[in-house]
């Protein structure tokens, strides 16, 4: 029942903290080992860049898991009260729930300002070119990195730990904690790369290949369970349920990723709007599938509407992942 308590108490610390720009974060640091190991990987002349890419994943993972791992083991050496709160605050800086919504809200009352000025707080959180958005496509924009990052910011790592720790569960002791909470660093490791390295351009179609697999696969169950949280909750927020589960299983797959699709194409049945379409990529326009039917133009309230759909998703994820906790542990004591 620890680990519940670890659990709850890591996603509050999110809610309260979020990401301070003056605290070293966990994913910072992972962001230089993989720019380090890209570096020096890229020197092994005898490995191609696959090959290259690979050790660089091997390289991460190891960094991840083995700094998580060792960190927790030490922290297990002082009382149990220090052990559980370093646990606790090591897997908070695995989630990001305060400052996706806190980015998309700022993006909100900048378009209360001027267009000007929301595009350029969309482009924080985006990666396509903001500078010509109409106020439409900014918002459109927004809706689409909350709802993709309700899963890789979120609900994965959240999953991640709960699979962790389950899987340790027979050995008992601390080791559950341990194993959950460098689950979810290692969930952080693979998508930190993937942002960095999973570009499908000259530079990185062959060196960012196992990364970009990787965080397909790792988001594979996440992306679905973020989708259908969205429908679960899409209710209580004026959205349509039957509609948002309409969407989603008809256009999931327009997505070009495997696993975007799911939460955008819940999200965009539930505000009855229509995501995708043309963007523009570091001048190269793409035309993207369009997910959903314009049911409504988008507007601005509905920025502050998926951040809700997006927290109280969350938080039905978060308690059905803590009921599977909670019967794993009954079933092995």
């Amino acid at each position: 029942m620890i680990f519940l308590g670890i659990l709850w108490a890591a996603c509050l610390l999110d809610q309260l903290l979020g990401d301070p720009r003056w605290f070293p974060h966990p994913v910072r640091l992972i962001g230089w080992f993989a720019d380090w190991s890209e570096k020096n990987t890229r020197k092994q002349s005898r490995l191609s860049e696959r090959g290259q890419g690979r050790l660089t994943v091997l390289l991460v993972l190891l960094f991840c898991g083995g700094g998580c791992s060792a960190l927790l083991i030490l922290l297990a050496c002082l009382p149990d009260l220090f052990f559980q709160a370093g646990a606790a605050f090591i897997l908070y800086t695995c989630l990001a729930a305060r400052d996706l919504v806190l980015h998309a809200r700022r993006v909100h009352e900048a378009l209360a300002l001027d267009l000007e000025t929301a595009r350029q707080r969309v482009a924080m959180i985006v990666g396509r070119d903001t500078s010509k958005l109409d106020q439409p496509g900014v918002i459109r924009a927004c809706v689409e990195s909350v709802a993709e990052s309700m899963s890789d910011g979120i609900v994965a790592p959240l999953f991640w730990v709960v699979v962790g720790a389950v899987i340790a569960l027979p050995w008992g002791g601390n080791l559950p904690i341990i194993c959950g909470v460098t689950a979810a660093m290692l969930y952080k490791g693979i998508n930190t790369m993937d942002s960095m390295f999973g570009y499908k351009n000259k530079k990185y179609l062959d060196f960012g290949s196992c990364p970009a697999r990787l965080d397909d696969l790792v988001n594979f169950l996440p992306a679905r369970i973020s989708g259908l949280a969205i429908v679960a909750v899409s209710g209580f927020w004026g959205g349509s349920r039957k509609n948002s589960s309409r969407i989603l299983f008809r256009d999931h797959k327009k997505h070009t990723s495997p696993n975007a699709g799911w939460p955008e194409a819940a999200m965009a049945g539930a505000l009855g709007i229509r995501l995708g379409g043309v963007s523009s990529y570091g001048g190269t326009i793409i035309h993207k599938p369009e997910i959903g039917d314009p049911l409504q133009e988008p507007k601005a309230n509905h920025i502050l509407q998926a951040n809700a759909l997006v927290l109280s998703g969350s938080l039905f994820c978060l308690l059905c992942f803590s009921a599977v906790l909670f019967i794993s542990i009954f079933s092995h004591s």
